[in-house]
């Protein structure tokens, strides 16, 4: 039976929270407090109220009471000079004894209000006083002056008794008074004694209340709190696998439950992620496999045809000057038609060997001083710059780890594309600049031709695409495909400005370095040594 009840009981305490214990142990600890509080209001109370009963009312009523005694005394002795003598200056001392004998009594009224039986006894001290007075002080005091009389002397002597009786009711009130002083100190050492030992409970109390917070504390928030961190350095070193345990109130266990679904979550990602890197790495390797295949291909094809194309250009050009005007007017346009498309197709070959070379031949990382080769580029296009009157100015350029015929063949496409799409009639204009932002350099080509529409700035951009027919602009429209490549090889990109309306302006980015030293395409050496000389 017992065990039952332990049982529910323990269920209901592992479902309270974090929340739940603090309110509880919040409450209680309240409580305690409040009523630790209390008696150490209750016992500092009574002990100041003993202590302001000592020191207002029982020492002052005994002092008090020994003055009224003084004062009695005082008109005795006036009264019995007076009665013996007839001399009127002993009624001095008798007068001025009333004057302190009623102040005096007034003051222990007052001290005394709150007792009814010391007031009792100051009653007695009063009946006492009024007889004597009566009987004794007042007619010896109407006694005329000068000498003294039989009456006054009989009454003086008469008076012992009486004044006796006031003396005997001083003494019991000086003693009730005296024995109620000490009985007053002894419960104030009493009661400090009770203050001292409920202080020194209230002390140990709150220790033990602070030291069971704290226990409670590090065995309900920072002991699971520390496991749950545990857990998680554990899995964040690598061992997924571990399971987190949940501990402490129901809040902590849950959320030990979340971060460990949330850990078995991931290992399920993480073993599809990996299953994915392992695919994508199969095929980044048969991508990686198919370019390089490629690449080879562009390559050789490019350069096998190089021959035979040449012999059909050298063998048409013979037969338009050994037959041109020989034959008829359409065989002569044969012969033209025949001759143009081998001088284009060597074009685009060459262009095209040039474009599988970049980062295959032409990768000879050095430090570069793009002035330098902004200069060889211009010198390379400077029929054009005659021909077309074209102004090209720029800012300082820098110099840069690159390899110098891969910037040589950037600016001048880049520079010829600008001279070559002038608009008619309008010299061609154009400006470079470059601004080191974010570890990269940024670089401009403006200039004020026809421009490019922003719905073409991806397409420029793709080999053989072109956006004017060869009559109008020639070209093999490979130029700034080869740019897009030589710049992505140095780890920048290339794009036009959308927002520039007066002309093109060609935006591009530069690294100081390049961001890896690709290898040379593993061609044969056979095959470049033989291919090489024959270009």
């Amino acid at each position: 039976m017992t065990g039952d009840v332990q049982q529910p009981r323990s269920r209901r305490l592992s479902s309270w929270t974090t929340r739940r214990w603090l309110r509880v142990g919040v409450a209680a600890s309240l409580v305690v407090l409040t009523l630790l509080g209390v008696a150490g209001t209750w016992v500092l109370g009574r002990t100041q109220s003993i202590s302001n009963d000592l020191t207002d009312v029982r020492s002052p009523s005994l002092s008090t009471a020994f003055r009224l005694e003084t004062a009695m005394v005082n008109q005795e002795t006036g009264i019995r000079g007076y009665g013996l003598t007839g001399i009127p200056e002993f009624l001095a001392p008798y007068r001025q004894g009333i004057v302190d004998q009623k102040a005096h009594i007034r003051s222990i009224e007052e001290l005394l209000q709150g007792d009814p039986a010391r007031t009792n006894d100051l009653a007695a001290v009063q009946d006492a006083v009024d007889r004597w007075q009566e009987d004794i002080a007042e007619p010896v005091a109407a006694a005329p002056p000068g000498s003294p009389s039989p009456l006054a002397a009989e009454r003086v002597a008469n008076g012992k008794a009486a004044f006796d009786e006031v003396r005997v009711a001083l003494e019991n009130q000086q003693e009730k008074l005296r024995a109620d002083r000490v009985q007053a100190r002894a419960d104030l050492q009493s009661m400090m004694s009770l203050r001292n030992w409920v202080f020194g409970a209230i002390a140990l109390v709150m220790i033990a209340l602070a030291a069971l917070v704290f226990e409670g504390l590090r065995r309900g928030i920072n002991r699971p709190l520390e496991s749950l961190g545990a857990d998680a350095r554990i899995i964040a070193a690598g061992d997924f696998d571990h399971p987190i345990t949940p501990t402490g109130p129901a809040d902590l266990r849950r959320l030990s439950g979340e971060i460990d679904f949330m850990r078995r979550r991931l290992v399920r990602e993480l073993a599809f992620t990996e299953e994915a890197r392992l695919r994508l790495d199969a095929q980044s390797a048969d991508l990686q496999r198919s370019n390089a295949e490629l690449e080879q291909f562009a390559y050789v094809a490019s350069h096998d045809l190089q021959e035979p194309l040449r012999k059909v250009s050298s063998f048409t050009q013979l037969l338009q000057r050994r037959y041109g005007g020989q034959l008829d007017e359409r065989a002569d346009q044969y012969i033209d038609f025949a001759v143009d498309g081998a001088n284009r197709m060597q074009i685009l070959i060459s262009d095209l060997l040039n474009f599988s070379r970049v980062g295959r031949v032409h990768n000879a990382q050095q430090s570069v001083d793009l002035d330098t080769v902004l200069d060889e580029a211009l010198a390379a296009l400077s029929v054009s710059v005659e021909e077309t009157g074209a102004t090209i100015t720029h800012d300082r350029l820098p110099s840069l780890v690159a390899d110098p015929s891969q910037m040589v063949m950037l600016w001048q496409n880049l520079i010829g594309n600008a001279i070559k799409f002038h608009r008619p009639g309008e010299s061609p204009r154009i400006h470079v600049t470059a601004v080191q932002e974010a570890g990269l350099w940024h670089f401009t080509v403006t200039d004020n031709g026809i421009g490019i529409p922003p719905e073409y700035a991806e397409k420029i951009f793709v080999i053989f695409q072109r956006l004017h027919t060869k009559d109008t602009y020639s070209g093999s429209g490979i130029g700034l495909a080869m740019c897009k490549k030589i710049v992505e090889f140095h780890g920048g990109t290339i794009t036009i400005d959308p927002d520039y309306r007066n002309g093109t302006r060609m935006m591009f980015t530069l690294a100081p370095e390049p961001p890896q030293s690709p290898a040379l395409s593993a061609l044969p050496e056979a095959t470049r040594a033989n291919a090489e000389p024959a270009l």
